[in-house]
């Protein structure tokens, strides 16, 4: 099922992912040159009894003397890390990899922390590269798939993503977040099947998942199949009725069929939860009009817009109700913001040159009828768009516990 495009809104994932790593200690790093005894085992004594800002001023009074040993530089790093001052850890790990890039667990904690930092794209390059050393069957291994698809993840990288977070899954049957994880990367490539796929073995981890009922529904969607696309909307209702959307979802699927009386029941149970959700706001009061409402449909969509300013539903609707009242400057004003937020919508377009031919200015009613011409009927967007828009890079919510330490 297909409809006009509303301004679009990202569902926030909950994805836990939880990392647990056996990393050498430091009085294994291997490193032929160490701080002064009496330095450095005061500093690993700081450490290990947990009082980090300490332990950062003790292994700093070791660089002072070491300036070319790299273990100062790895564990002020881990001690900035485990501050999460990450952006500060960065420049301490990667100058003690310049000196040693060797050190055991050193290129690991860089990825991690560049990880944290949002910073994706070096993250990957680590975790790639300690992913060749390592064997394919190897916990470590699995981990660091965990770890790359992720960071494929947040780069909006989808479809780079799909491999690593299925092999990882394969060697995780329990593991429920890192499903979710896959499912909604296999939707935001256009691998339907594989979402449906990865719904059944959802299924049989929790067969109450709101969340994998609504990906499932969004994948039979754009497989075109409305009826189920309903069924799993519906299967979400039951399952967990105060999940973000699912109300909305639904509504927007029976909208599309005209079945107007059920989707104003589900637009509502949706701003019952979330009285701000925009979308819903402006899908309720489109279906209003449907029903020939329009008082109740023009300060829906005045809340709509106020609440974000770039729904195009809410500003072709709401030139129709001015235009209808005799407000045209007002009309023409809603209109044009409404083609410039969707110029290829041709429904805008047909509207527009309504507009133009009934307050007599037929040259610009002629060019914008020859545009919708040349334009489909209307543009489209499947159900998997407007919940989450043009997935251009996402953030991810995993939360990676248990950072390696060097300790």
């Amino acid at each position: 099922m297909r409809m006009r495009t509303c301004q679009t809104m990202t569902i926030a994932l909950t994805l836990a992912i939880a990392l647990a790593w056996g990393i050498a200690s430091a009085a294994c790093l291997g490193q032929t040159t160490r701080a002064p005894g009496n330095q450095r085992q005061t500093a690993l004594s700081l450490e290990q009894q947990g009082k980090i800002v300490e332990a950062e001023a003790a292994w700093r009074a070791c660089l002072r003397t070491q300036p070319a040993n790299p273990e100062p530089y790895a564990h002020i790093g881990l001690m900035e890390a485990r501050q999460e001052h990450y952006k500060e850890a960065i420049p301490f790990y990667r100058k003690a990899l310049a000196l040693n890039p060797n050190v055991p667990g050193l290129r690991l904690n860089l990825g991690l922390a560049l990880f944290k930092n949002d910073e994706m794209k070096p993250a990957l390059e680590q975790f790639k590269f300690l992913l060749k050393t390592e064997p394919p069957a190897s916990p470590e291994a699995h981990r660091l798939k965990i770890l790359a698809g992720m960071a494929h993840y947040g780069l909006g990288q989808f479809a780079e993503a799909v491999p690593y977070l299925k092999d990882a899954a394969q060697s995780d049957p329990p593991n429920l977040q890192l499903r979710l994880a896959l499912a909604h990367s296999c939707l935001w490539s256009k691998q339907y099947h594989c979402v449906l796929d990865v719904y059944h073995e959802i299924l049989m981890l929790n067969a109450e998942s709101a969340e994998a009922d609504m990906l499932a529904g969004e994948a039979e969607d754009e497989l075109l199949n409305p009826v189920g696309a309903i069924k799993q909307f519906r299967a979400a209702v039951k399952a967990d009725p105060k999940e973000p959307d699912v109300h909305f979802g639904l509504g927007y699927l029976l909208w599309g069929h005209k079945q107007y009386a059920e989707a104003i029941q589900e637009f509502e149970a949706e701003l019952a939860n979330n009285p701000n959700q925009s979308q819903a706001l402006a899908c309720l009061a489109d279906t209003h009009i449907q029903m020939n409402h329009p008082e109740l449909a023009q300060p829906l969509l005045e809340k709509a817009i106020r609440i974000d300013p770039g729904i195009e539903l809410a500003h072709l609707d709401l030139g129709i109700l001015y235009n209808d009242a005799g407000r045209r400057d007002d009309a023409l004003r809603e209109f044009k913001i409404a083609e410039k937020i969707s110029p290829n919508d041709g429904n805008v377009h047909w509207r527009l040159g309504r507009f133009y031919r009934e307050t007599g200015k037929k040259e610009e009613a002629k060019a914008e009828f020859d545009q919708t011409r040349s334009l489909l009927k209307a543009a489209n967007v499947p159900l998997v768009s407007r919940l989450h828009g043009e997935q251009k890079g996402a953030k991810p919510a995993a939360e990676v516990t248990g950072a390696p330490p060097i300790q």
